[in-house]
């Protein structure tokens, strides 16, 4: 064995002792984040700067690592915590996204979690730019996840010269090691279910065994909440609320060939079965749509919210030809109640759409209305209740005789204590933009 080889081993075995004992420190600090932590092989590689991931294992340059360790253990500590946020996420495999702005919220978000540990193995002074960072960011979001930030950063229309600065201060590893962002292959599923599987164990012992580490680690498990919820389709979620009702519409389905064909050749022109002339068909009938006006919902959101709605209702097959549908816009009293019976009704409301109320938050008074309007015949059949809202305000004790769902969206969520009877339905800001072109 030569001298070169001899030295290559070494430094790949003194560049795997920094990172075990980064891993073991950080998980006496972090004992929830066990498997997450212990979930990589360390591999060197002499173009990485310093080290990257792409979710099995961890690319180090070895002397790179070595100085920054020897410069400061904390920031090799920092680095190995911030990789494993960028997998626990899942930005390696998120595909889409303009690359540069990109990379750049990712590391954002997690050196925002990570700021936010009141950590021995990471606590590290912040610069001016990053607290001054952060705290512009806060003002425009309730929860800075990298798909926010991005979002943010895009509307900031930032000089190349601030970007530059942000990536500069922010950077941490060497993203090389991702997906394939140009989409020339598909998605990893097997990463994309490892980490989710990890996410999911951690999730649930934040918040049972480890409750006291999640009230320290910041935002970290409500981040966790947001990147492990199944992002909902929301037309899909509107079939859900449909009912069985006979239509006056012949029924292929039943129709048997063989026996029509049969009689038209045994009696010439009569054939001995004919199709059904009604069938059951799944439509959208009678259902309440319920607006929280509060001064905490943005006209903007609520529009768009309800344009979704027109979009979904307006697909073919989707509705009956007349409906019963009333939007009801309710702060902490119902302010408006418009009905909806067809298309041209429910295409002028959004024309003229105007938002009353902002005032506080009571979804009480909006199941009280509902209830009259059954109880005097106005409903005769309703099946749902979607109420969209952010989710702070008073809920009705009692689970009401239909099926609810308060629809959340997804920048805006947050942990809010509905209640078990209901459903939670987080929609995300992007589905929303994909309006009907009917508008």
């Amino acid at each position: 064995m030569s001298y070169s080889e001899e030295r290559v081993e070494q430094l790949e075995r003194i560049g795997r002792e920094i990172l075990t004992l980064c891993r073991d420190e950080l998980y006496f600090s972090m004992r929830f984040m066990d498997v997450a932590l212990s979930s990589f092989s360390y591999v060197m590689d002499p173009v990485a700067e310093p080290f990257g991931t792409d979710g099995y294992r961890m690319y180090f340059h070895p002397g790179w690592l070595g100085g920054l360790y020897r410069e400061n253990r904390i920031l090799v500590n920092r680095g190995y915590l911030h990789m494993v946020l960028h997998c626990i996420f899942r930005h390696l495999t998120k595909q889409g996204m303009e690359e540069r702005y990109w990379n750049l919220s990712c590391d954002i978000a997690v050196e925002h979690i990570i700021d936010g540990c009141d950590l021995r193995p990471v606590r590290f002074s912040r610069s001016l730019l990053r607290r001054e960072t952060y705290r512009k960011l806060e003002k425009e979001g309730h929860v800075l996840n990298a798909e926010r930030i991005f979002r943010i950063l895009s509307e900031w229309e930032l000089s190349e010269k601030d970007l530059a600065s942000l990536e500069e201060e922010f950077r941490v590893d060497d993203h090389r090691y991702w997906a394939d962002r140009t989409k020339k292959r598909p998605p990893d599923q097997d990463l994309e279910k490892k980490w989710k599987d990890i996410d999911e164990k951690m999730e649930t012992d934040l918040e049972t065994f480890s409750k006291e580490a999640a009230e320290r680690e910041g935002d970290f498990l409500k981040e966790l909440k947001v990147t492990n919820r199944e992002r909902s389709d929301y037309r899909e979620f509107l079939r859900k609320f449909s009912v069985f009702r006979e239509e006056l519409k012949s029924d292929p389905d039943t129709f048997d060939y063989g026996f029509y064909t049969y009689g038209l050749s045994l009696y010439g022109n009569l054939p001995l079965i004919e199709p059904l002339e009604t069938r059951e068909v799944r439509k959208i009938e009678e259902f309440a749509v319920v607006i929280d006006t509060s001064i905490s919902c943005s006209g903007e959101l609520v529009r768009r919210f309800l344009e979704e709605t027109y979009s979904a209702l307006m697909e073919n097959e989707s509705y009956f030809r007349k409906v019963n549908i009333h939007i009801i816009q309710c702060d902490e009293k119902v302010q408006q109640d418009t009905k909806i019976t067809d298309q041209e009704e429910l295409k002028d409301y959004m024309e003229h759409f105007q938002l009353y109320g902002e005032g506080g938050t009571d979804f009480r008074p909006a199941f009280h209305y509902v209830d009259q309007l059954i109880e005097t015949g106005e409903f005769t059949n309703l099946k749902g209740l979607i109420y969209f809202t952010d989710g702070y305000g008073i809920y009705p004790e009692r689970m009401p005789s239909y099926r609810t769902a308060f629809v959340f969206l997804e920048e805006d969520y947050r942990d809010a204590d509905v209640p078990a009877w209901a459903i939670r339905l987080v929609i995300s800001e992007e589905s929303l933009k994909e309006m009907s072109t009917l508008f």
